[in-house]
């Protein structure tokens, strides 16, 4: 058994950021990660790896390059959760104890809650940015597309980078009309389960005229539920308020496809989740609300925020001031409002930097009008933001945000 003054359970962004600014704020403390994974991605650039403006291997880092110093890296999965004890047992049979855990497991993508989807994937024109292995085939699809229908999925909320699922869209249109002829026998369509483009109505606004321009058919309260490879169907559930769920079919081409997603079942059987499977914590302080030597970050936390890099980003400050009161018998004073960044691609080059808080309010970085598309946010999605987390944020670097000249905090 080995005992940790904290323990991080996962090595991703969260469980990365987190125990750098812990070491940053207290060199002395000891610190555990807690991560089977060899490698670590960027995940936010799989929209780009998928849009053939990054390869993966751009993506993608050595786990072992990114624990911080002095931080001790466990190479196992969790197990199982204690946490009236104490404890969490690993994939080896370990059990570790802590005097405070912080949970950043991320979130499990349910493949197969679409009916022929694990087999249809990655082949026939089946593709997902939301899997490392399966990006680079959409961007495959993409150049040998022939005509006919593009059909993009959005499942139902929470998902991580709620916008994802449409930047796809955005891109594979663009690249389609670069062939006038193409573009003349072909149809993007944009099927989601939400009720309407964005959840922020700020930024929905210039994205439905987005679609206005590009011509694109979107539809929304769909719900993929099953593919067909053999005939190239995709089977929706429609449920739109006041009418009776129906199911549609659509063909397809080429079908780019953003799976349901929950807790991992690990953390979602354990003492530590809500109703909803995630941890339940206080959004504003990630501290858990029955065992208080307990927080999560990032997309595994039962908080209502959007699921993104930038959330994090939001959420280690808060966290890590609230964890290391706690560890010296006291109560912080950290706070998330909920701040997430999800920079919308709707075409090369254009990009909408959307930035809200819980109260669905931008909260823009810039001394820009945030809903307007902008090249310099292009650049600043594929540029800036990469070299941003891998050289501040996993160090545990303060947020940018706070020394942009003309923004109020």
């Amino acid at each position: 058994m080995g005992h940790h003054q904290v323990l991080i359970v996962g090595g991703g962004a969260g469980g990365i950021t987190v125990a750098a600014r812990l070491k940053r704020f207290r060199p002395s403390l000891e610190v555990a990660i807690l991560e089977p994974s060899s490698e670590h991605y960027y995940q936010p650039g799989w929209t780009l790896v998928g849009g053939g403006v990054f390869t993966m291997a751009q993506t993608r880092r050595q786990e072992a390059d990114l624990i911080p110093a002095g931080v001790t890296w466990i190479r196992e999965a969790v197990a199982g959760f204690d946490p009236s004890n104490n404890s969490v047992s690993t994939s080896g049979g370990q059990t570790l104890t802590y005097d405070a855990l912080v949970v950043a497991t991320g979130l499990k993508l349910n493949w197969d809650a679409i009916k022929g989807l694990p087999e249809a994937l990655g082949k026939g024109g089946v593709c997902s940015n939301y899997s490392k292995d399966f990006a680079a085939y959409t961007w495959e699809c993409i150049q040998n597309f022939k005509g006919g229908n593009a059909v993009f999925t959005c499942a139902p909320m929470p998902i991580k980078c709620p916008g994802a699922p449409q930047k796809i869209a955005y891109m594979a249109d663009d690249a389609i009309k670069r062939d006038p002829a193409l573009a003349a026998k072909s149809k993007v369509i944009y099927a989601t389960a939400t009720p309407g483009i964005f959840g922020i109505p700020a930024y929905a606004a210039p994205l439905r005229e987005v679609v206005a321009r590009k011509g694109i058919d979107a539809r929304y309260s769909h719900t993929l539920i099953e593919v067909r490879p053999e005939s190239k169907e995709a089977v929706f559930k429609v449920a739109k308020d006041g009418e009776e769920p129906r199911e549609e079919v659509i063909s397809y081409e080429l079908l780019h496809v953003t799976p349901p997603m929950a807790a991992p079942d690990v953390v979602a059987q354990s003492p530590l989740a809500a109703a909803s499977g995630f941890v339940e914590v206080d959004k504003h302080s990630m501290q858990h609300l029955r065992y208080p030597n307990v927080f999560a970050i990032g997309d595994v936390s039962g908080m209502p925020n959007s699921k993104t890099a930038a959330a994090v980003r939001g959420q280690a400050p808060a966290l890590v001031t609230n964890l290391l009161a706690q560890l010296d018998g006291g109560k912080g004073d950290g706070s998330y409002n909920g701040y997430s960044c999800c920079p919308l691609i709707t075409g090369y080059g254009k990009t909408i930097m959307a930035e809200f808080n819980y109260d669905a309010q931008p909260e823009p970085s810039f001394p820009l009008d945030p809903t307007k598309e902008r090249w310099s946010m292009w650049v600043m999605k594929t540029t800036i933001l990469p070299w941003v987390y891998w050289n501040r944020m996993l160090k545990g670097a303060d947020h940018e945000k706070r020394f942009i000249p003309g923004v109020k905090h």
